[in-house]
């Protein structure tokens, strides 16, 4: 699996580095944002790990070009006072965030579990899942409506596949963290910011949701409409 690391700190860079080859990955490096999308054409990476604080173009930037060409999963690196930031990045499509400073073995963990997941590796169940005019092929991690493709993020197709998967039942943000996330703790706005980024997509009027609903004080639920 190829990695690409976009930091302008040499050490975060170097440091990273070591500890996903150790991991048994192949690595590429970028020092701001022009070099990372030129690296993203040429290097073809499995997973981007990016900085949000780049000189110049900053990662959420680089974050909107790269969802504009490719579902490539991202993974953000943030400072711990970046919220605002970090759901700005959640809301143009990245998977996963990690807080500075961070745990190298913890980034390492991270990027396996969301690699994992893009293909396939931990969402639960298989074959085909349909509700009106969409139909997921879960083994192929393929989602349509109408018969045109849905760009899903990961977690945007986890989340998708995991709610068609209990109609009728009540999640709350934190069952979903842990559930389609797999995380026992962590930013439940990362929830709220997917469940938004899918409703535009899956529902004929967002503001009005007919598939995935709110139900106040508890969370969400999908309601099939076909």
């Amino acid at each position: 699996m190829r990695v690409l690391v976009v930091d302008d700190d040499t050490n975060v860079r170097d440091v990273v580095r070591r500890y996903l080859e150790r991991g048994g990955y192949q690595v590429s490096v970028a020092g701001d944002g022009e070099a990372a999308l030129k690296l993203a054409g040429e290097f073809t990476p499995d997973l981007v790990v990016l900085d949000l604080m780049l000189p110049g173009m900053d990662g959420l930037e680089v974050c909107r070009r790269l969802r504009a060409r490719s579902a490539v999963p991202v993974v953000m690196l943030t400072a711990l006072g970046e919220e605002e930031d970090r759901i700005v990045g959640l809301s143009l499509g990245a998977d996963d965030y990690v807080t500075k400073p961070f745990s190298p073995r913890e980034l390492v963990l991270r990027v396996g579990s969301v690699l994992r997941r893009a293909h396939g590796e931990l969402v639960a169940g298989n074959g085909e899942l349909s509700d009106g005019d969409i139909r997921i092929d879960v083994t192929a991690r393929k989602a349509t409506r109408d018969g045109e493709p849905l760009a899903l993020t990961v977690r945007e197709f986890d989340l998708l596949v995991f709610l068609m998967s209990h109609p009728g039942t009540v999640f709350n943000r934190a069952d979903l963290l842990s559930k389609v996330w797999g995380w026992e703790f962590g930013d439940q706005s990362t929830v709220t910011v997917h469940v938004r980024r899918l409703r535009e997509k899956v529902e004929a009027d967002p503001a009005r949701p007919q598939r995935i609903a709110t139900v106040w004080g508890v969370g969400y639920r999908y309601d099939p409409v076909g």
